[in-house]
């Protein structure tokens, strides 16, 4: 009996020193790390943009690799982040490759709860932080609006709606008085119910071929609108 409690302690033990280890780069700090040491300082006249974001943003480069293909932009999207997540990773993953633009798709996994409870005021402080850190670098600001959702698959029952349209709506308006440009990819996108559907996307979340054919030109013009601003 000894021997066996004596096992427990020591599984139970190894199970706290792995949750501890994984703890430690909560913001997955390691994923870029070498990929970022390699790509150097960019060229004269080069446009580098760097999309941050969660899966929909990681997705986007794994399901049309062509988009990102011969330009200068550079896709650091992680899947099921949020966007205290990012805020840490930001630094290193988008301030030191030395962009004239960055595109920020994030909140939806806020809003689904994927690291505890989030406000809607919490999520927008994020954002505003790392349009803060951004532009005080001379890098200019993509906000893009959170993509509609009517349920999250792994979360049932959020009605996460309501408060991606007031996430939007907050970004909007911060975008338009503090010199970032709004991506504004709900309107085209949105069902009647406020969530993505079939035939853009497989689980109402992430976007499918066709929906990131929808996002392309809107993001493009986007980034054209932030290269202007001096």
């Amino acid at each position: 009996m000894k021997q066996v409690k004596t096992t427990f302690i020591f599984v139970l033990m190894l199970m706290c020193i792995g949750m501890e280890l994984e703890a430690q780069d909560w913001a997955n700090l390691e994923r870029f790390r070498a990929d970022n040491a390699t790509i150097g300082m960019p060229r004269t006249n080069e446009d580098r943009v760097v999309f941050m974001g969660n899966s929909i943003t990681e997705g986007w480069i794994n399901i049309v690799p062509e988009f990102f293909e011969g330009r200068s932009y550079i896709n650091r999207g992680i899947g099921g982040q949020t966007t205290p997540q990012m805020l840490l990773r930001f630094r290193q993953d988008v301030i030191k490759l030395y962009p004239k633009v960055v595109v920020i798709l994030a909140g939806t996994n806020d809003i689904a709860g994927n690291t505890g409870p989030s406000s809607l005021d919490m999520i927008e402080d994020n954002l505003r932080s790392m349009t803060e850190l951004a532009q005080l670098r001379g890098i200019q600001v993509v906000l893009c609006s959170v993509l509609p959702v009517y349920d999250y698959p792994w979360r049932p029952g959020l009605e996460p709606a309501p408060k991606i349209i007031e996430l939007n709506r907050r970004m909007k308006e911060y975008a338009r008085t503090h010199g970032a440009v709004y991506c504004d990819f709900f309107p085209a996108m949105a069902d009647e119910r406020n969530g993505l559907p079939e035939s853009l996307s497989p689980d109402g979340v992430h976007p499918n071929k066709e929906g990131y054919a929808i996002m392309a030109p809107i993001v493009e013009k986007a980034i054209a609108q932030a290269l202007l601003i001096k």
